[in-house]
């Protein structure tokens, strides 16, 4: 299967923006890597948490 790219555009104060790219040079990274990894982490986390739920459901942890 191949997983081509898409463009997304935001529209973000100069506020927000400055913040991102503060948080993004602190690990050397541009903007758009940061946003990009911060929702995959995001994505990542949500997925493990509904994982976690179902376990705990499945074996009756309250």
């Amino acid at each position: 299967m191949f997983m081509g790219t898409s463009v997304l555009s935001l529209r973000i104060d100069g506020e927000l923006l400055e913040r991102l790219r503060d948080h993004a040079a602190k690990r050397g990274m541009s903007v758009q890597d940061y946003v990009i990894r911060t929702l995959i982490r995001d994505d990542f986390d949500e997925r493990f948490q509904s994982a976690v739920d179902e376990t705990e459901k499945f074996y009756g942890v309250t």
